[in-house]
């Protein structure tokens, strides 16, 4: 496993969409581990996309787990299908539905010294592989989903920033790096 280097803004692979993985390689069983150990190597950071480590793959990595923007849920929310938490692997992710709109300040490794308000479902239904290739489909919920979102859209080659309604009133300049 290896702490992968992180591509920034304007790096052109940041642009380019992913090409889907046709299957579990050992090549992108090591790109689905370095991913985590990426993630999970830089503070607060919840999702990573193989496109900004570099790889054309459509492979990303989501995991909300104790992040301030996670709310606590009821022993309902536990009850309801789909309900889901932890590490989320998503090969081939497909966005089937989305849900209840909300706007959040959105950060990324990718472009480290600003944020930006984004209008995304807080609620959206996804399908994708897992890292051994079965198929898996459920809703997600909250931030969660919103993280679902913003790595799917870098496997679209596309950035947070391309989402903003208004350039001058929706993107901050960073105040802290965690």
């Amino acid at each position: 496993m290896a702490i992968l280097q992180i591509r920034t803004f304007p790096d052109s692979c940041l642009h380019a969409p992913s090409r889907p993985v046709e299957r579990i390689t050992p090549a992108v069983e090591r790109l689905i581990r370095d991913l985590i150990e990426t993630m999970r190597h830089h503070p607060r950071c919840v999702g990573l996309a193989a496109s900004q480590v570099g790889s054309d793959a459509s492979v990303a990595v989501v995991d909300v787990t104790g992040h301030p923007k996670v709310f606590p849920r009821s022993a309902r929310d536990f009850a309801l299908p789909g309900s889901t938490s932890g590490l989320l692997v998503l090969v081939n992710p497909q966005i089937t539905a989305q849900e209840t709109w909300t706007i959040q300040r959105e950060g990324c490794l990718s472009v480290p010294d600003f944020t930006g308000n984004v209008r995304r479902a807080s609620r959206l239904h996804v399908s994708a592989l897992d890292e051994r290739g079965e198929p898996w489909t459920r809703w997600v919920d909250g931030f969660e989903a919103i993280a679902v979102q913003h790595e799917a859209d870098h496997l679209a080659g596309r950035l947070f920033l391309d989402r903003i309604a208004n350039v001058r009133t929706d993107v901050f300049r960073r105040k802290r790096y965690w």
